[in-house]
C-alpha cells in the first residue's frame, strides 16, 4: 500500500472512534444539565485532559513548532506565560467557580452564574454575556473549520471545501448527539495523541539528530540566537508573550470544565493532570521546533516549505506511514477538539442564557435539548457558511478574540469568586470597557505594535469593575448569604 493509503486509514479509524464516543455519550445523556454540563460527573482525568485539549487548538502543534523553528527559543515566552495562567486558572478558579455555580442556582452556563451571582432581574448581564459568546465563537468556530479544510487540503490533496465538509460533518455529529459529555471524552482521547505525538516525535528526532550535542551544534551553526531566550526580545514584548496567561480566566469554554468536575475535591488531582499534561506537551512542541532546526540543518537537500508543517513533516520522516497519520490525526484531533468544545459552549450560550432567558423559560427538558442540538447545528450551518471562502477576516478576529474573551470575562470571573461588592452594573461595564479596550487596541497599528492588546483591555476591566460596583453597591443579603456559603463549602470539603 502507499503511504497516502496508510496515512487515510488512520484518519478513517480516528474518525470512526469520535463517532462511536458520540453515539455512546448520546445514550447517557438524559437531560439538559447532561447535556450542556455533564451531569456535573466528571473525573479528574476527562476535565483536566478535556480542558487542555479544548484550549489548545492547532496552535500547539502547528503555530508553536513553526514559530520555534522559525525565530528560535525566543518565541517559548508565550508557553511560560500560558502555563502559568492556567496553574492560576486551576488553583483560583477552578475550585470556587465549581461550588459558587452550584450554590448560586444550579448556574451550568458562564452567563447564567453571573446572573445568578449578582441577583441581576433585568437580565440584561445574562444576554450581553450569551451574546458576545455567540458571536466571537461562531467565528471561532468557522476558523477551525477553515484549519480542517486546510489540512486536508495540504496533507491528502483533498479540495479545500470537501476537506472543510468532512471535519465539519464528524464534528458536528458527535457534538449534537452526545453533547457535553461527547466533547469531554472525545477531548481525552483528543488530548492523549496529541500528547503522545509531542513526546514522541522530538524524543526520536532527536536520535535522529545525533543527540543533545549534535542538535545544539546543528542549531548554532544555522543561528546561535536561536537557543536564547533572551536574545532578540524586549520587555514589552516578554510582558506581551506572558500576558496570554492572562486570558485563561475569562475562556467560557475552558472554565465551564470547572463547573462540570464531579467534586470540589478532585480539582487538586484535576489541576496537577492538566498542569502536567501542558507542561510536556508545550515543551514537546519546543522541542519538536528546535529539533526541525537541526534535522534540516543537517539534511541540506531537503526544505521545508511552511515552518508551521515542521511536526508533521518530522512525523513523515521519522515514522512507518501508518504511523504518520496518527501524527496527522493529532493534528485533526487538535482542531476538532476545540470546534466540539466551542460549539457546545456557543449552543448553550444560544438557548440556556438568549432562548431560555428571553423568550421561553418553561419548557421540558426534552424540548430544550431538541433546542439545544438544533442550535449546535445552527450556529455549525452559520460558520460553515463564513468559513467556505477562506477570509482573512476570520482569521484577524480570530487573532484578537483570545484577548477579548480574557478581558471582557477574566476579570469579572476572578471579582465574582473572590469579591462579594461585584455588582450587576460593575460586572457590565468592566465587560464593555475590556472587550471594546481590545478591539479598538488591537486594530491600531502603533499601539498593537507597543503591547499585547488583553494587558490594557484586562487592567481597564478590572478597574472600571472595582470603581462603579463600589459607586452602585447596595448591601444584598441573599448574595452575601451565598458567598458565605460558597467559602463555608470551600473550607470544608477541601
Amino acid at each position: 500500500m502507499s503511504d497516502y493509503v496508510y496515512q487515510l486509514i488512520a484518519i478513517i479509524i480516528y474518525m470512526a472512534a469520535m463517532l462511536y464516543i458520540g453515539y455512546y455519550s448520546y445514550r447517557k445523556t438524559a437531560n439538559l444539565t447532561d447535556y450542556m454540563l455533564g451531569g456535573r460527573s466528571l473525573g479528574p482525568m476527562v476535565t483536566a485532559l478535556s480542558a487542555g485539549a479544548a484550549d489548545m487548538s492547532g496552535w500547539l502543534l502547528m503555530g508553536l513548532p513553526g514559530a520555534i523553528y522559525a525565530t528560535g527559543l525566543v518565541e517559548a515566552w508565550i508557553a511560560v506565560g500560558l502555563t502559568a495562567g492556567a496553574y492560576l486558572n486551576w488553583l483560583l478558579v477552578a475550585p470556587r467557580l465549581r461550588v459558587y455555580s452550584q450554590v448560586s442556582n444550579d448556574s451550568i452556563t458562564i452567563p447564567s452564574f453571573l446572573e445568578n451571582r449578582l441577583k441581576d432581574t433585568s437580565r440584561l448581564l445574562r444576554v450581553v454575556s450569551g451574546i458576545i459568546i455567540l458571536v466571537f465563537f461562531t467565528f471561532y468556530v468557522s476558523s477551525g473549520m477553515v484549519a480542517g479544510g486546510v489540512f486536508f487540503d495540504e496533507s491528502f490533496g483533498l479540495d479545500y471545501h470537501t476537506g472543510l465538509l468532512i471535519v465539519s460533518a464528524v464534528v458536528i455529529a458527535y457534538t449534537l448527539f452526545g453533547g457535553f459529555l461527547a466533547v469531554s471524552y472525545t477531548d481525552v482521547v483528543q488530548g492523549l495523541i496529541m500528547f503522545l505525538a509531542l513526546i514522541l516525535v522530538p524524543t526520536i528526532g532527536l536520535f535522529m539528530v545525533g543527540g543533545f550535542d549534535g542538535a545544539a551544534e546543528s542549531i548554532r551553526s544555522v543561528d546561535p540566537s536561536r537557543l536564547s531566550l533572551l536574545e532578540g526580545a524586549t520587555g514589552l514584548g516578554v510582558i506581551s508573550a506572558i500576558a496570554w496567561g492572562l486570558g485563561y480566566f475569562g475562556q467560557p469554554h475552558i472554565i465551564v470544565r470547572f463547573m462540570a468536575i464531579s467534586s470540589v475535591k478532585e480539582t487538586k488531582q484535576a489541576r496537577r493532570i492538566g498542569i502536567g499534561w501542558m507542561a510536556l506537551s508545550l515543551a514537546g512542541a519546543i522541542a519538536t521546533g528546535l529539533i526541525g532546526i537541526a534535522y534540516y540543518q543537517q539534511n541540506a537537500g531537503e526544505t521545508l516549505g511552511d515552518p508551521e508543517a515542521v511536526f508533521i513533516a518530522l512525523g513523515q520522516v521519522i515514522f512507518h506511514p501508518f504511523i504518520a497519520g496518527i501524527m496527522l490525526a493529532a493534528v485533526l484531533a487538535a482542531v476538532m477538539s476545540t470546534i466540539s468544545s466551542q460549539l457546545i459552549v456557543t449552543s448553550s450560550a444560544l438557548i440556556e442564557d438568549l432562548y431560555k432567558a428571553v423568550i421561553n423559560k418553561d419548557g421540558s427538558d426534552k424540548h430544550f435539548v431538541l433546542l439545544g442540538r438544533l442550535a449546535v447545528l445552527l450556529v455549525s450551518v452559520i460558520a460553515m457558511f463564513i468559513a467556505w471562502e477562506q477570509s482573512t477576516t476570520i482569521l484577524d478576529l480570530v487573532a484578537y478574540a483570545w484577548a477579548g474573551f480574557g478581558a471582557a470575562f477574566g476579570p469579572v470571573i476572578l471579582l465574582s469568586l473572590f469579591w462579594r461588592k461585584l455588582t450587576t452594573w460593575g460586572a457590565l461595564s468592566g465587560m464593555v470597557v475590556g472587550a471594546t479596550t481590545v478591539v479598538i487596541w488591537g486594530n491600531n497599528e502603533t499601539l498593537k505594535g507597543l503591547i499585547y492588546e488583553i494587558v490594557p483591555g484586562f487592567v481597564l476591566c478590572l478597574i472600571v469593575a472595582v470603581v462603579v460596583s463600589l459607586i452602585t453597591y447596595r448591601k444584598n443579603a441573599e448574595i452575601d448569604r451565598e458567598f458565605d456559603e460558597t467559602m463555608e463549602l470551600l473550607k470544608r470539603d477541601r
